[in-house]
């Protein structure tokens, strides 16, 4: 794809005591499978209001960010071809829940708090299930600092 450039995106793993807030992706590419919520960087928005815009938009839920966990590129090939078809560059935050019940909305058809034993079972990305061991730690160093 000549010309195309990697797209800024974001997202949040929001946790609720031990569960992360997960959504079910109800669109294409990804309709049906479970992530966390996030979505595009808009012109002009700081990752970090993104991050909570995204999750205010998905699930219903309002959340305070404790930090930026990791930058992970996700970069998907056509079937047909094999070239690269769309390039993200995911900024991901841990945060915490504030305030909501998860209410599926814009491209999420589901939204749910999901406890730590069930990760295993939804057919997670291997970079998502990182990212979500990775927040929980920087989740548990900010609660014994403070």
């Amino acid at each position: 794809m000549s010309g195309a450039k990697p797209v800024p995106a974001v997202g949040t793993v929001c946790f609720r005591g031990e569960d992360v807030l997960l959504i079910r992706r109800g669109t294409k590419p990804l309709a049906g499978s479970w992530s966390i919520p996030g979505g595009r960087i808009e012109f002009g928005e700081r990752a970090e209001a993104a991050a909570l815009r995204e999750l205010k938009e998905e699930t219903g839920v309002e959340a305070r960010l404790l930090g930026l966990v990791d930058v992970v590129d996700a970069i998907f090939t056509s079937r047909t071809s094999g070239e690269t078809a769309r390039h993200y560059v995911l900024f991901d935050y841990a945060a915490e829940w504030v305030s909501g019940e998860p209410v599926a909305g814009d491209d999420a058809d589901h939204a749910e708090w999901i406890g730590p034993e069930r990760l295993d079972t939804l057919g997670l990305w291997e970079e998502t299930l990182r990212v979500i061991a990775a927040a929980r730690k920087l989740v548990a160093a900010a609660q014994s600092a403070s």
